[in-house]
């Protein structure tokens, strides 16, 4: 999960067979307190944009229960275009993050190396 700049915000790891979709909560509850000065502290980001592999009850859910208001792509409805101002932040952020070669999958081959 990241901000509008493409700053990470939180972070959750899962193994490949696993959806997205089906680690949301864990991402969300990942996410660190967020403070702008004045009143109370933020929990979380007041909005979720998320593309269509979100379009499920139980995602949409889970950003009510946190007061997250879910802007997810409908499946088979919308062409995605509307969503695509906002997902290139996210796309930017992992092309960022790729280029640290340590954090791919199998770059090193022995654990000796990682230290």
């Amino acid at each position: 999960m990241v901000d509008r700049e493409g700053t990470p915000l939180g972070v959750t790891l899962s193994g490949a067979d696993l959806h997205d979709s089906m680690i949301l909560a864990l991402t969300l509850n990942a996410v660190p307190s967020v403070w702008r000065g004045g009143g109370r502290p933020r929990r979380r980001a007041a909005k979720l944009h998320a593309d269509k592999g979100y379009d499920y009850e139980r995602c949409h859910r889970e950003c009510r229960t946190r007061s997250v208001t879910p802007r997810i792509a409908h499946r088979g409805s919308e062409s995605g275009q509307k969503l695509g101002r906002h997902r290139w932040v996210v796309e930017r952020a992992f092309a960022w993050l790729a280029r640290f070669r340590r954090l791919a999958v199998r770059y090193e081959r022995k654990a000796a190396y990682s230290t």
